[in-house]
């Protein structure tokens, strides 16, 4: 997820004068028997009309499993709530990431109203038109099930932080740095969620078949041609594969399809953030050499060219968030040169996900320093949004309760509960 909410904006999003009054939410609460079947029937019935808003911000192939992901976090609710008992919320705000946009509708959206009386929600000022659609075709549904408590607004900064002044509960997505402007504006008994980033390491050991990691690679680094926070930033290659791996990746690289998001066929498009071209473009340049195949960037265009780079083992090396289809390998020689890098106080701070792949003196761990790890899995395979997300990285992923901040993978129904001084277990 990404979502640059504390942003320069017109700080008048409503017509100065027009103070917005919201209802108290009328009739019966909303229960998962009723709400879950109609909603996920009306996901079903309206998937046209959902695949033409997200592929506004994603790749036809993202925004489909998207639409997979979010009918399984659906039908996941009841269970969800069942094992984790969440206490009654009055009010929830959160603020919403800039991709995902359906599927963070249902996780921040629709799953939580079944236990809070009022869910606020504020759209990423870059693609509040996409996510108002998504509102709009859904909010009719939840209405006639028990809901209709679910707002969603474009909301000034200055407005929406109000409200979360006023929420028992806040989730935060997008950069750390500007989830401590939020939590600074909430009373310390306020619960805050804030969800970051981390690199995602991927490990092909002397041991990994070199296609299952080409596959792996591929899969975890071009999802939405690049633009998701589960996206791996770095992949970390046994020095005796090397000569397997890289040409492989290079190779598939130089097919994968590039064209229009809307394209089902398309796995590369133009990128939808310019920030991320741009950025793309100043990390290319300055690691030129390095560079095997692929390379170009078109900022006119949006676009940029699905790349390889290769580079020696850079102990203080550690990876920006790419958002773009760049592929990055770094050769190792030694375990313990891994474990020490994510031991490292950068990659503790954001330890995430750690993918392994034939490297057996990591497997077997649940953890390593603030990183979960995903054994013979990518980030896409682990990740369930009835369960816990993310790491143990406090800028990756942290909840705030009664001014103490704690990095651990989280979910909302869990933090939500009552007692959940020890957090939720993935």
């Amino acid at each position: 997820m990404l979502s640059d909410v504390i942003e320069a904006e017109p700080e008048a999003a409503f017509p100065p004068g027009r103070a917005r009054r919201r209802k108290q939410p009328q009739g019966r609460p909303a229960t998962a028997d009723t709400l879950v079947p109609g909603l996920a029937a009306a996901v079903l019935r309206h998937r046209n009309e959902l695949l033409s808003v997200l592929t506004r911000v994603a790749t036809a192939q993202a925004a489909t499993d998207e639409i997979l992901r979010s009918l399984r976090a659906l039908s996941g609710a009841p269970w969800e709530l069942l094992r984790n008992a969440p206490r009654r919320l009055g009010r929830l705000a959160t603020f919403l990431p800039s991709n995902n946009l359906l599927y963070s509708y249902v996780l921040f959206g629709v799953i939580p109203s079944l236990y809070a009386d009022e869910v606020l929600l504020r759209p990423s000022a870059r693609v509040a038109p996409a996510a108002l659609s998504v509102h709009e075709i859904l909010q009719p549904h939840l209405r006639g099930r028990g809901s209709g408590r679910i707002t969603m607004a474009p909301a000034t900064q200055r407005e929406f932080l109000a409200d979360c002044a006023r929420s028992d509960a806040v989730v935060f997505t997008g950069k750390p740095d500007n989830a401590e402007t939020v939590a600074a504006h909430l009373p310390g008994d306020t619960l805050l969620l804030t969800f970051g980033s981390g690199p995602n390491p991927v490990v092909a050991g002397a041991g990994a078949d070199p296609d299952v990691v080409c596959r792996a690679v591929l899969d975890s680094r071009l999802y939405n041609a690049g633009q998701d926070c589960l996206c791996t930033d770095i992949v970390f290659v046994h020095r005796s594969l090397t000569r397997e791996v890289v040409p492989r990746l290079a190779d598939a690289l130089a097919a994968v399809p590039v064209g229009d998001r809307r394209d089902p066929g398309t796995r590369v498009a133009p990128l939808v953030y310019p920030d991320a071209v741009e950025g793309a473009a100043r990390f290319l340049t300055r690691h030129r050499e390095f560079t095997v195949r692929g390379g170009r960037v078109d900022p006119a265009l949006g676009t940029v060219q699905p790349t390889l780079l290769h580079l020696p083992w850079q102990e203080a090396f550690h990876p920006p968030e790419f958002f773009s289809p760049i592929v990055l390998t770094m050769e190792y020689d030694d375990p313990r040169q891994l474990t020490g890098w994510l031991h490292s106080a950068e990659e503790t701070a954001r330890g995430m996900y750690l993918s392994t792949f034939g490297e057996p003196a990591l497997a077997g761990a649940a953890r390593i320093a603030t990183s979960v790890v995903c054994e013979e899995r990518i980030t896409f395979d682990a990740e369930d949004g009835n369960r816990p997300f993310g790491g143990y990285g406090p800028r990756s992923g942290a909840v705030r309760r009664h001014g103490t901040t704690t990095g651990r993978p989280l979910l909302l129904s869990a933090e939500a509960a009552a007692g959940a001084g020890a957090g939720a277990q993935p």
